[in-house]
């Protein structure tokens, strides 16, 4: 499944490219582009765990 968030980015960035590039631009595909690349960097920043809170407390105490 982690790789299927990839395949998203590239696909959602190839398709992008590819409509910005010509001269007669389509805006329906560049957006759709977007919004497919949008999808997998969503999908994929679901699976990065988030910070320990214990991570955070001393962080805060070397800090201040």
């Amino acid at each position: 499944m982690k790789y299927f968030n990839y395949v998203l980015i590239l696909l959602g960035t190839t398709v992008s490219i590819y409509a910005k590039a010509g001269a007669d631009q389509n805006q329906f595909l560049l957006i759709g582009g977007i919004v497919v690349l949008m999808v997998g960097i969503y999908r994929l920043s679901k699976t990065i765990p988030s910070k320990k809170k214990g991570e955070n407390d001393t962080e805060n105490k070397e800090r201040g």
